[in-house]
């Protein structure tokens, strides 16, 4: 599986969790879906403070990445 397109104009945090979601949709069986969707949720939840944007830019990044991780697993 190929990550979804367009990961590049990835800016924001509102952006990067919709990507995310939408990478989800791509995966093959509900209950790895549930999964992800749930690590999602939490991760932006712990983040959710955070107000340094160099900092916010790299777990964007980082985010990404994982994601293709997965995607290619």
């Amino acid at each position: 599986m190929t990550p979804l397109p367009n990961a590049e104009l990835v800016q924001n945090s509102l952006q990067l969790y919709r990507y995310l979601l939408r990478c989800c949709k791509q995966l093959p069986e509900e209950n790895i879906r549930q999964h992800y969707r749930h690590a999602i949720r939490q991760s932006f939840r712990v983040h959710a403070d955070e107000d340094d944007p160099e900092r916010i830019q790299q777990i964007i990044k980082r985010a990404i990445e994982d994601a293709d991780w997965v995607m290619n697993k």
